[in-house]
């Protein structure tokens, strides 16, 4: 497990605009306002992305750390606290363990990253005893609106899991795709990346492209069509696809991203970002909540973004619920 760096600052030499971030936080403003455990928000811009996101009704923010430094980051940005719960807590670890476990008595719908360091809040998260671990394995995806691209991409996973092995890959594949539907993407077209678009034994990550594939195609992987090995040209660019002679749905089309480790997510979400101007949202999946996950360098609109993904990931969420009870 790493650090989520989801920086998120355009080139000041060519201001971009993100209509699918408008979109995205227009359509979870339509939703009741997401509780959320906001965990160690002591400085000010952690503090300032919780209540930017309650002023425009996406969360109603519980502050859980020490109620002195939140205070002090509150008289910083000249902000009022008195109509917003806080949790004292006598130090980051204990805030983020008190959130968690608010997230299993129900108390919250949700988690958001303060100014602690990532390890420190995904250590409770991640628990075997009393964390917010599911069947699932524990993925993390960027909600990416990249100027000029006619849909958003989902790119997963660039901050949690190292050097995921095949079995790991499934679920970091199928909690993509449940976040695409959970986004109302109206098809879902999965590329499972690599350096070629052919399979070669002396290439891992096009040995589990294929595999993945085929597993998709058995039912085992589902929600999704999916393609891979891919490069990364022909699998966003239609004229690269058609050029190397590649057929398929997803092909120069796809809008879900999987990366073969860390590092090649890591550096395809930062180049995106710093030399495209794109926003990242980040969240974590595969937990009994969301778990929003912001940079210190990430902008007002991709922290925005972050809390109505994990607005939209609830809801979707309570549906399968009320889906399976009922």
């Amino acid at each position: 497990m790493t650090s989520s760096s989801s920086s998120s600052s355009s080139p000041s030499s060519s201001p971009a605009t993100h209509p699918h971030y408008d979109r995205l936080i227009a359509a979870a403003r339509d939703l009741p306002a997401l509780r959320v455990a906001v965990v160690h928000p002591t400085n000010e811009v952690s503090l300032e992305a919780a209540l930017a996101s309650a002023r425009l009704g996406l969360i109603a923010p519980i502050l859980i750390g020490p109620r002195t430094r939140i205070e002090a980051a509150a008289q910083a940005i000249g902000a009022k606290l008195s109509d917003l719960v806080i949790v004292d807590a006598p130090h980051s670890h204990a805030a983020a363990d008190l959130a968690v476990a608010m997230a299993l008595r129900g108390e919250v719908d949700a988690l958001m990253k303060g100014s602690l360091h990532t390890d420190e809040l995904m250590g409770a998260v991640v628990r075997r005893e009393g964390g917010l671990r599911t069947s699932r394995r524990i993925s993390h995806c960027f909600v990416m609106d990249v100027p000029g691209h006619a849909q958003p991409l989902i790119i997963s996973d660039a901050a949690i899991n190292i050097a995921p092995t095949l079995e790991e890959k499934v679920d970091i594949v199928q909690n993509a795709i449940d976040l695409a539907h959970a986004l109302r993407m109206p098809a879902v077209r999965v590329a499972i990346l690599s350096a070629t678009e052919t399979v070669n034994p002396k290439v891992p990550s096009t040995l589990d492209a294929a595999v993945l594939c085929k597993m998709a195609d058995r039912g085992q992987i589902t929600g999704a069509q999916l393609d891979g090995p891919l490069a990364m040209d022909n699998a966003i660019d239609a004229e690269a696809a058609r050029i190397k002679g590649i057929t398929s749905p997803v092909a120069g089309r796809a809008n879900v991203l999987i990366v073969p480790d860390l590092d090649a997510g890591n550096m395809l979400a930062k180049s995106l970002t710093f030399l495209a101007g794109a926003y990242a949202a980040g969240i974590v999946l595969g937990t009994k909540v969301p778990v929003i996950l912001t940079s210190r360098a990430d902008s007002e609109p991709a922290r925005l973004a972050s809390c109505a993904v994990a607005s939209m990931l609830a809801k979707a969420g309570r549906e399968r619920l009320i889906k399976a009870v009922g």
